[in-house]
C-alpha cells in the first residue's frame, strides 16, 4: 500500500512480508499511509491495483481491497501488471522474476521504456521451472535477471500515476494468476438424497 504523486514519487508505503495476514492489516494500512502522506482519500486521483501475476490469496485480498477503495472512494480503480511496476524505471533489457510458489516462476521480459518512461513489456508474464528458464525464453542471455519477493506498492502506484497521466490501456479486469486452481468443481455433482 502507498500514496504516491508524480512530480514527488513515493510519499508513505506500507507493506508485510506476512504472505498469511493480508486481509488482516489492509485496512490498517491504508489509514496509515493515508495519515503519514497527509492526503485525504477525496484528494487521491485513483487507486492502483496490482494485478497479478502472483498467488491465488494474497492478489485476491489485493484486488478486492482496492476495489472496495476505489468505489467507496469514488476514485479510478487504474489497474497494472505487478511485473510491469517492477520494470518501470529500466532503461535495459531485463527478465523479471516472481516465485510463483510449487517450485516455479513467474517471468516477464522488458526491452527498456518507451518515449514516456512506461515499461516495454516483450514476454510474459508466464510461469516455469526455474531451471527452465534459459530455454523458455526467447534471448534469455539479452536480459539482465531481476529477481523480486515482494512487489513495492510505490512501484505500483507509480506506474500507475504515469499510465493514467499519459492515457495508456490499463490492465484487464482479471487477476493474473497463470496457472488452474487448486479446487474445482466436479463434471458430475454426486445426487444426495
Amino acid at each position: 500500500m502507498a500514496v504516491v504523486d508524480r512530480q514527488r514519487g513515493i510519499i508513505a508505503e506500507r507493506s508485510s512480508s506476512d504472505t498469511r495476514a493480508h486481509a488482516e492489516v489492509i485496512g490498517t494500512f491504508i489509514k496509515e499511509a493515508l495519515a503519514e502522506a497527509g492526503v485525504p482519500a477525496a484528494d487521491l486521483h485513483g487507486v492502483a491495483i496490482g494485478m497479478g501475476p502472483g498467488p491465488f490469496t494474497g492478489l485476491r485480498v489485493g484486488i478486492a481491497a482496492g476495489k472496495a477503495f476505489a468505489l467507496g472512494s469514488g476514485k479510478p480503480a487504474v489497474r497494472v501488471i505487478s511485473h510491469d511496476a517492477v520494470a518501470y524505471g529500466s532503461t535495459e533489457p531485463i527478465l523479471v522474476i516472481t516465485d510463483a510458489r510449487r517450485r516455479e516462476v513467474y517471468w516477464s521480459t522488458f526491452s527498456g521504456s518507451d518515449e514516456v518512461g512506461l515499461p516495454v513489456r516483450t514476454g510474459g508474464p508466464a510461469i516455469c521451472a526455474p531451471a527452465d528458464l534459459a530455454t523458455v525464453v526467447p534471448d534469455f542471455d539479452r536480459y539482465r535477471r531481476v529477481d523480486v519477493a515482494e512487489v513495492s506498492g510505490g512501484a505500483v502506484g507509480m506506474l500507475a500515476e504515469m499510465m493514467y497521466f499519459n492515457g495508456r490501456t490499463f490492465a484487464p479486469d482479471e487477476a493474473l494468476y497463470l496457472r488452474e486452481p487448486d479446487a474445482t468443481i466436479p463434471d458430475a455433482l454426486k445426487r444426495v438424497s
